[in-house]
């Protein structure tokens, strides 16, 4: 009996290690470029219609402001500047514009591991927004973020395999220099991890700084050139229909400077865009159209993400609604329509209007990460972390998405249908003479890894045994999991002379 005890108490920790142990990429049951876009909340008729109308906005209404330098590099390209002072655009011209857009790019990080392939339906899931305060939730309130908040969110992104990329998640805010804040945003985002980083600028002229400093971390500039590993959200248009003046000339800057470019329409619906889900979309369809326009009326086939990102809004109060069903269904609708052009897209999800990472920022987070990824965004940002409508960034939030994002990821793999997953041979093996049950089965364990995704943190036991355990919650799990990661050096940091090289070039505020 005691050998028997312990034959069966050995396997039991031999299998517990082999599932705690990092599975190989050709079982790994979730990845980064998953295929999505199963669910298509429109029907072929309302793209088609959504086109339509947008192309017409364009056509009648156009868009206002755009600085002198674009509004001759678009006229140059066939746009037509009114005595409105609006710039408008003609079909011909946008489908001229459409056919020299880059469709199938590639984000890369600095460690090519991290490479993420933008094409069909290829779904990724990643950190963004620009929140200017830090969930704490043992004290259960708000303070100013800072520069340390974003390095130690990088480099627990840098861990979590369900993150894929890191878009700035925050403001510096003790760092009130502008050019200091976009250089130490693009230092500690690049200290804290190497996988794709995106980060804004407030100004143009400090995109030349942040160039240098990236040629630097790359090895020089065809360095760069050749796998640029951070990106520019760039809010190029003020909804409704106006260009963004000074984020427009940021935007000529880095395409100058090979840096692929988000186009970020961002508009509110109710507010600043139409409150119908289709009226939100075609006007953020259309703004991101003026935006491919300008992009490859500047550099024909630049890397750019058609950004449209339309936010809820509760009509009552004003307030966002991030966490909507709405605000799912217009991050669904946006990527049906990323698609339709065959360009890569990013749109947001994952945002929740709950102030805490409680139950309703669960239902809130999981809703649009579901939806977005079964439609195929390319780009799923501020999928995780998000709090307070985009005012806030929770680190223990981030590290709970990883395993929110995982079951997303899971559905958004779907169900496979062949001789092997039909299971019949299964069936015989153990109902005709069998154990009876499929507990312990060959089949059972061979694909145990494969097709299940098993959460990191999330509790499975019973309550006796969460009982025994002392009653873990998920909030304490995940502070110790980040105590533990941030306890530990970042592994994205930089040789210690490169590091000494840019802090002699600029004021770097985080400590060495």
């Amino acid at each position: 009996m005691t050998t028997r005890t312990l034959r069966r108490s050995g396997g039991r920790t031999a299998r517990r290690a082999a599932r705690q142990a990092p599975l190989s990429e050709a079982i790994r049951p979730i990845r980064p470029g998953l295929e999505g876009g199963l669910y298509r909340p429109l029907s072929e008729a309302d793209e088609t219609r959504i086109h339509r109308a947008a192309l017409q906005a364009l056509e009648e209404i156009g868009l206002a402001d755009a600085p002198q330098s674009g509004i001759e590099v678009m006229t140059a390209a066939g746009a037509v500047l009114g005595n409105d002072g609006r710039l408008r655009f003609s079909p011909a011209l946008v489908e001229d514009m459409l056919a020299k857009a880059a469709r199938d790019i590639t984000l890369f990080g600095r460690d090519p591991a991290h490479d993420l392939t933008l094409s069909g339906a290829r779904v990724h899931y990643g950190t963004a927004g620009a929140a200017v305060s830090m969930v704490d939730v043992e004290g259960r309130n708000y303070r100013h973020s800072t520069a340390q908040d974003l390095f130690d969110a990088a480099r627990i992104t840098d861990r979590l395999d369900n993150i894929h990329f890191l878009q700035r998640p925050m403001v510096c805010r003790d760092i009130e220099d502008n050019r200091d804040m976009d250089l130490n945003t693009v230092y500690a985002c690049c200290a804290g991890t190497t996988k794709h980083v995106g980060t804004s600028f407030t100004e143009a002229d400090h995109v030349d700084d942040a160039l240098e400093m990236l040629h630097m971390i790359a090895g020089g500039e065809d360095a760069w050139r050749a796998r640029p590993f951070v990106s520019n959200s760039n809010c190029f248009v003020v909804p409704p229909m106006k260009f963004a003046t000074e984020s427009c000339l940021v935007m000529e800057r880095v395409i100058a400077g090979g840096m692929p470019v988000l186009l970020l329409s961002a508009g509110m619906a109710g507010a600043t865009a139409p409150s119908t889900v289709a009226g939100a979309i075609v006007q953020a369809v259309a703004e991101c159209l003026a935006g491919v326009i300008y992009v490859n009326a500047i550099k024909p086939g630049h890397p750019a993400i058609f950004g449209t990102w339309p936010f809820g809004l509760d009509l009552r109060t004003g307030a966002m609604t991030g966490g909507s069903g709405e605000q799912a269904l217009l991050t669904a609708g946006c990527a049906q329509m990323h698609r339709f052009y065959g360009l890569p897209g990013g749109a947001a999800a994952g945002i929740a209007d709950s102030k805490l990472p409680d139950m309703q920022a669960g239902w809130e987070q999981m809703c649009s990460n579901v939806m977005a990824g079964l439609a195929g965004l390319n780009m799923v940002y501020e999928a995780a972390g998000m709090h307070a409508s985009l005012l806030g960034f929770c680190h223990e939030s981030l590290i709970l998405g990883d395993d929110l994002i995982g079951q997303a990821l899971r559905c958004v793999r779907g169900i496979e249908v062949d001789d092997e997953t039909l299971a019949l041979d299964q069936m015989r093996e153990v109902c005709l003479g069998g154990s009876g049950h499929y507990l312990g089965t060959g089949a059972t364990l061979a694909r145990m890894q494969a097709d299940h995704v098993y959460p990191s943190l999330g509790d499975r036991t019973s309550p006796k045994e969460w009982e025994e355990k002392g009653k873990p919650d998920l909030i304490g799990k995940a502070t110790a999991r980040k105590e533990a990661i941030l306890a530990e050096p970042s592994a994205a940091r930089f040789d210690p002379m490169l590091d000494r090289a840019i802090r002699e070039r600029f004021r770097i505020h985080l400590p060495g």
